[in-house]
């Protein structure tokens, strides 16, 4: 048996590795574990960047990944404490962001200020407990390739935003984007789609997203 099982097996044990790694009742992990264990763990492209300011609550059991020439802005919190956080290519993540795992971005893709991306919900179903003290559950969050999502988002999980797409400041999307789309508002709706026949951005009336 290896080690990790062995961690795994022995709630004790377990416990105390991750008291080792996070203090208690914290999401961001110990100085030491930032930097003698993520080097070792997590991927940064050549010439990705990762301001000064940004809170980085990234854990050595879970993968995160910075694509080349990419960039983190300050004040944004990224935590893959439950799921992978992925991002690729020539991709900014504008100043005061929050991804919370499982997500995954792509390449060329802008995300303005103050924008969540959180693939974690809370279980509540038990009314004898906490919310708190019910776990959660996860459902990836996916940006396709060249997308921009304007400022003050939310995109909850289990969406994929397709290929250079469009979110409309101020939106928030509960449901999948099509690619080559332009969307607004709470929830979102499609308003704008782009035709390659007449190779022009045409408006939709009323039309719901739907799951593709």
């Amino acid at each position: 048996m290896g080690l990790v099982n062995k961690i795994k097996e022995n709630q004790k044990i377990k416990s105390f590795t991750y008291w080792l790694i996070v203090p208690k009742n914290q999401a961001r992990p110990r100085r030491w574990v930032k930097w003698f264990l993520n080097p070792f763990y997590h991927k940064k492209g050549r010439g990705a960047t990762i301001c000064r300011q940004t809170r980085m609550d990234v854990l050595p059991w879970s993968t995160f990944e910075l694509g080349a020439d990419s960039t983190i802005e300050d004040f944004t919190t990224v935590n893959n404490g439950v799921g992978a956080v992925k991002i690729g290519d020539r991709t900014r993540i504008g100043l005061g962001n929050t991804l919370i795992g499982p997500v995954t971005i792509g390449d060329d893709v802008r995300l303005a200020q103050n924008i969540v991306l959180s693939g974690l919900n809370h279980n509540y179903e038990d009314v004898s407990k906490p919310i708190h003290a019910q776990g959660v559950s996860t459902a990836p969050i996916v940006v396709e390739d060249e997308t921009w999502i304007g400022a003050n988002t939310v995109v909850v999980a289990g969406v994929t935003i397709g290929k250079h797409s469009i979110v409309a400041g101020g939106s928030v999307v509960t449901k999948d984007v099509p690619p080559y789309s332009v969307v607004v508002g709470n929830p979102a709706r499609v308003v704008k789609t782009y035709n390659p026949n007449s190779g022009e951005w045409e408006r939709v009336i009323k039309k719901n997203l739907v799951a593709v």
